[in-house]
C-alpha cells in the first residue's frame, strides 16, 4: 500500500512538473544597415505574448541586478515585433534601467512570454554586446548563432 501512494505522488509530480514553458528561439538581435542593433520577437501564429524585457548584467556577476535594458508590464501583446534594442513600441510603455546601449563585459536576455495550460513557452535570445558587435548588417544572432534574417525567420517558423 505504501509503495503504491509513493509511486501515485511522483507520478503526479512528473505530470504536473511537465507543464512549464518551453524555451524556442522566438527571439533575435540583428544589426541594421546602419549598423544599430534591433529586436526581433516572434511569436507563433496569432498567439498573444506578455512580458517582453532586455534584461543586461555584468558577465561575472551570476545573477546579479539587471543594470541596463528595459521591461513591459503590458500583457495580451500580438503580432511580430521589430524595433531599435533599446528603443521598444511606444504603446508597450517600457521601464527603462539604466544605459540605453550595449555595454562592454555585460550579458543580455531578450525575451518574451505566451503562458496558457499545456502550450506555454518562451521566446528567448542570449548575447553579449561583443557578439552583437560582430554582426554584419542583415545578419541575425538567435539560437547561439549567427544566421541569416530569413534563416531567423526560418528558424522562428519551424519552431512552433
Amino acid at each position: 500500500m505504501r509503495r503504491s501512494a509513493v509511486l501515485t505522488t511522483v507520478a503526479g509530480c512528473l505530470l504536473l512538473g511537465g507543464c512549464t514553458a518551453v524555451d524556442l528561439p522566438l527571439a533575435g538581435v540583428g544589426v541594421g544597415a546602419d549598423g544599430a542593433p534591433y529586436a526581433l520577437i516572434r511569436p507563433c501564429g496569432d498567439d498573444g505574448y506578455q512580458g517582453p524585457h532586455l534584461d543586461g548584467r555584468p558577465r561575472g556577476g551570476g545573477a546579479g541586478p539587471v543594470t541596463t535594458g528595459w521591461d513591459v508590464r503590458k500583457e495580451d501583446l500580438h503580432g511580430d515585433a521589430d524595433f531599435p534594442l533599446f528603443t521598444p513600441p511606444g504603446s508597450w510603455r517600457a521601464r527603462h534601467r539604466g544605459e540605453r546601449r550595449l555595454l562592454p563585459r555585460h550579458r543580455y536576455e531578450l525575451g518574451f512570454g505566451h503562458y496558457v495550460t499545456g502550450d506555454s513557452y518562451n521566446g528567448k535570445v542570449e548575447f553579449t554586446g561583443e557578439r552583437i558587435g560582430r554582426l554584419r548588417p542583415g545578419q541575425v544572432w538567435a539560437d547561439g548563432r549567427v544566421m541569416s534574417r530569413a534563416g531567423f525567420e526560418k528558424l522562428a517558423a519551424d519552431s512552433c
